[in-house]
């Protein structure tokens, strides 16, 4: 392979080359960035290096699960009075790639049935008294258009995908030229020694990828690296291109440098052996693996992506999204919302809609046994008999509204700049609810207890008649005030929304529940409220707002089960960044 002088479009390709060859032992791509000239000189590339014959699927990301796994072919079953199966579309990409549009929208019952099609390379269907079973090794490219506030893919599928490609300020004019690559037919890939292994391994643990998955795709990018060159033997630039590839999108944490000042960091060995070295299989010593641990893991941190990069200097990396959103989950059944689906039902309920399609293939099945009943002599007459237990309702899920509450701490010298930050965070919120329909509460302590300064509301003129008039100075009861947040998140859970919690303190608790004072006391007792506000499940951040990293606000994070951010001189604008950030 020619040498690419951009070496995002470089890693880019490459990508694209090896998904081509091995789509379902790769699993597949996402593709972040929005449509372009881009996006499609990267499916070029894909297209250009598939074998002969090999499918390319697009399907969008609210297709119905009849089409995506299979199900009741309704004309050929109307016509033979019996049920007839039909192939999905991931059965009829059989060995080709699905292209997914829009895939950070993907249902969750959706991805995860992609997921187990991707784990078991087969597409099963059970439904409408049909059941089939068809092969399905796929791979799978995940178009994620999400903007960073936004819900991003589902992690499930995500993981299971070996390249994350950014695409995201790429030129095309900095790309290469297409052209055939002739390392495409590759001979068969070597085994992987233990050195390889532990050497991903190493890497993947320096950087924070807790997921199994990342170093076996690693492993199999190395070793069709080296099928591709027609060597024998995966060795340290296989290693250390797949970890660029694999590991570094996926890095959580930067890696720790354990090199005492003093010392230089030693000379990187060659990858070829001296004359008086061993076989070329010969096992490398403790050093020598060392130090090639310390260049696969230098080109994975230098391959990780810039804005990933930043995020990760902030601290504010490693906090996986929940595939409900900041705007909240999926709440029940309702009037209103998004088609999940049918089932069951009278058409004439009041608030239901007939979904007549599926009302047809409930019935589709029975019409010979019907009209063999009935007497009719011509069973193959054009009509339809639809009995009562037939009709089929569209089902509907209605999006939960969020509400994140903001627990802020009004006592001490500092309280008026603190109250500051965050009235401009609270209010930068109440901009955006409008559109998402989301909600704020302020909960205010101080002194011997908590105040809810604010009720959970859209409205901005309301949040900053109640904000303007609140006072600072005195104690910390940060007991009492996660107990107030406790009661305020089941609340929402009550009423079916999505609670999200914000808490702005140094950590210094000086007061306990009955009001009296005492650090220790009031310490151990705002833990063991963290740890039962925890229970409940709301997602949450504690930002703290001392003038130096505090050990007492990062403890009571981890109690909290929160994501920590120490910003001592955040902004309204910064806030308003680490929360979303921090809740997704």
């Amino acid at each position: 392979m020619s040498a690419i002088p951009d070496p995002a479009w470089a890693r880019a390709l490459l990508a694209a080359r090896l998904l081509a060859c091995d789509p379902h032992g790769l699993g597949g791509a996402r593709l972040a960035g929005p449509p372009g000239p881009a996006r499609e000189r990267w499916l070029a590339e894909l297209r250009a290096h598939s074998p002969a014959g090999a499918k390319l699927r697009r399907i969008p990301a609210r297709i119905p699960d009849e089409r995506l796994l299979g199900g009741l072919d309704l004309e050929a079953t109307l016509a033979a009075g019996a049920r007839v199966a039909r192939g999905g579309v991931l059965a009829e990409a059989d060995g080709g790639i699905v292209l997914i549009a829009m895939a950070e929208t993907l249902p969750p019952a959706t991805a995860a049935k992609i997921c187990m099609v991707l784990d078991a390379g087969t597409a099963t269907a059970e439904r409408e008294g049909v059941s089939s079973a068809a092969p399905a090794r796929i791979g799978v490219v995940a178009f994620d258009e999400a903007e960073p506030d936004e819900t991003p893919l589902a992690p499930a599928l995500r993981e299971r995908l070996a390249f994350d490609v950014d695409l995201a300020g790429l030129r095309v004019a900095d790309a290469p030229p297409l052209e055939p690559d002739p390392m495409d037919q590759a001979a068969s890939a070597p085994a992987a020694d233990e050195a390889t292994i532990g050497w991903l391994c190493a890497a993947a643990a320096a950087l924070g990828v807790d997921s199994a998955r990342a170093p076996l795709f690693a492993l199999r990018v190395a070793r069709a690296l080296a099928a591709r060159e027609g060597v024998g033997r995966i060795d340290a630039e296989h290693a250390r291109v797949a970890a660029e590839l694999v590991l570094a999108p996926r890095a959580t944490r930067l890696p720790v440098d354990e090199t005492p000042a003093s010392e230089s960091p030693p000379e990187p060995p060659s990858d070829s052996a001296p004359p008086d070295a061993g076989p070329p299989d010969e096992s490398p010593s403790p050093d020598t693996t060392e130090k090639l641990d310390d260049r696969v893991l230098a080109a994975a941190t230098a391959a990780i992506p810039p804005g990933l990069l930043a995020r990760l200097q902030a601290g504010a990396a490693g906090r996986v999204r929940g595939a409900g959103g900041r705007s909240g989950g999926v709440g029940k059944s309702g009037a209103r919302g998004r088609p999940a689906g049918t089932m069951a039902g009278d058409p004439k309920r009041s608030g239901v809609r007939l979904d007549l399609i599926a009302t047809l293939r409930a019935a589709a099945p029975w019409q010979r046994l019907r009209a063999t009943s009935a007497g009719e002599p011509d069973v193959s007459a054009p009509r339809v008999r639809v009995h009562h237990g037939d009709f089929r309702v569209r089902r509907l899920k209605p999006r939960a509204v969020s509400t994140t509450i903001f627990a802020l701490d009004a006592s001490g010298s500092s309280a008026l700049h603190r109250m500051a930050e965050a009235k401009g965070a609270v209010e930068l919120m109440l901009a955006e609810c409008y559109v998402r329909r989301d909600r704020v509460a302020v909960l205010a302590f101080r002194g011997r207890g908590a105040e809810l300064a604010l009720p959970p509301t859209r409205s901005l003129v309301r949040a900053k008649r109640a904000l303007a008039g609140l006072p600072g100075g005195g104690g910390t009861p940060i007991a009492s005030a996660l107990d107030a947040a406790a009661e305020l998140v089941a609340g929402v859970r009550r009423q079916g929304g999505t609670p999200n919690l914000v808490v702005l303190t140094d950590g210094r608790a000086n007061v306990a529940r009955d009001g009296t004072g005492g650090r220790e006391a009031a310490t151990a007792q705002a833990l063991d409220a963290a740890k039962a506000l925890r229970a409940l499940g709301a997602r949450a951040v504690l930002i703290d707002t001392a003038a130096r990293p505090s050990p007492d606000a990062r403890a009571l994070g981890e109690a909290l089960g929160a994501l920590y951010l120490p910003l001592p001189q955040a902004d309204a604008r910064a806030l308003d960044r680490a929360i979303k950030a921090g809740l997704g």
